[in-house]
């Protein structure tokens, strides 16, 4: 039997989100920093001949057909004129919801895979595309470099970043992305800024003062996580996070949570671990 191929899906915090207007289509023009973390969810790919997929476990709330691995597999499968199939097993650790790209690194991860399995011969650039169509968030995983993002998201520019600690927390809350962004009271209108601008600390969330008022839960992860770093949303929520310059100061802060928030430690990289594997 052969044996799968096994893969990292790595998460990401948005360092910064910068809304800079709205466009015709109601998409959203952003500004925004990709840090890539050495944790995430592991993918498996096992390959079929006859075609099929199959996805284990059944992810509660979450349709097979609606999933964004399949929706990958299937969209890849399409574009390399591919006959194979596979049995991808997923080892789900990344909580649901928290804006730090669980949906979007296991698609990446499954479009990268699948294209190395299947021996579709797709180059990056056509896998990010493929990603693009899928989300926003997908081409920054697919092409594995924390990175600057402007646009929906889809222009990017790798950077050098620090390779800091961060504590992330998420609270039992799920943070609906369509209703921020649809939301009258967003801020829409942050100025354009240079790559330069950030690196001397000139940024925001745009989206955290609104999510902090309609989600108390949100609002109190950022107040008790600001006790000991500056905390910040990533995305639209609901995880916070805070940096620290070494593991055993985030682990201090991590063995202090409250019970009713559930949070890990996760380092910082530039290069993707999923990357490194391929």
């Amino acid at each position: 039997m052969q044996e799968p191929l096994t893969l990292p899906a790595p998460a990401k915090l948005n360092l910064m989100l910068h809304i800079t207007g709205r466009r015709a289509d109601g998409y959203h023009n952003l500004q925004t920093v990709f840090q890539l973390l050495d944790r995430g969810d592991t993918l498996s790919f096992t390959l079929r001949t006859d075609g099929a997929l199959t996805l284990s476990p059944d992810i509660k709330g979450v349709s097979f057909d609606n999933n964004l691995i399949v929706r990958a597999a299937r969209l890849l499968q399409k574009a390399g004129n591919c006959e194979l199939g596979a049995d991808i097993a997923l080892d789900k650790q990344l909580p649901m919801g928290g804006g730090i790209g669980g949906g979007s690194s296991n698609a990446a991860t499954s479009l990268v895979g699948l294209n190395h399995l299947w021996r579709c011969g797709l180059n990056v650039d056509q896998l990010a595309e493929l990603g693009r169509q899928l989300g926003a968030d997908v081409p920054v995983f697919v092409r594995g470099h924390s990175a600057w993002a402007e646009g929906v998201g889809e222009h990017l520019q790798p950077l050098q970043l620090p390779e800091s600690w961060f504590l992330v927390l998420t609270p039992a809350c799920h943070v609906s992305t369509a209703e921020i962004f649809c939301h009258k009271r967003l801020t829409r209108d942050t100025p354009i800024i240079k790559v330069a601008a950030f690196f001397e600390g000139d940024s925001q969330n745009d989206c955290q003062p609104l999510v902090r008022e309609l989600y108390p839960e949100v609002d109190f992860a950022l107040t008790w996580l600001s006790q000991y770093s500056d905390s910040r949303m990533t995305g639209t929520g609901a995880s916070v996070f805070a940096s620290f310059e070494s593991e055993v100061a985030a682990q201090a802060v991590l063995d202090k949570t409250p019970d009713e928030l559930s949070g890990f430690l996760a380092k910082g990289v530039n290069l993707s671990p999923l990357q490194q594997l391929i």
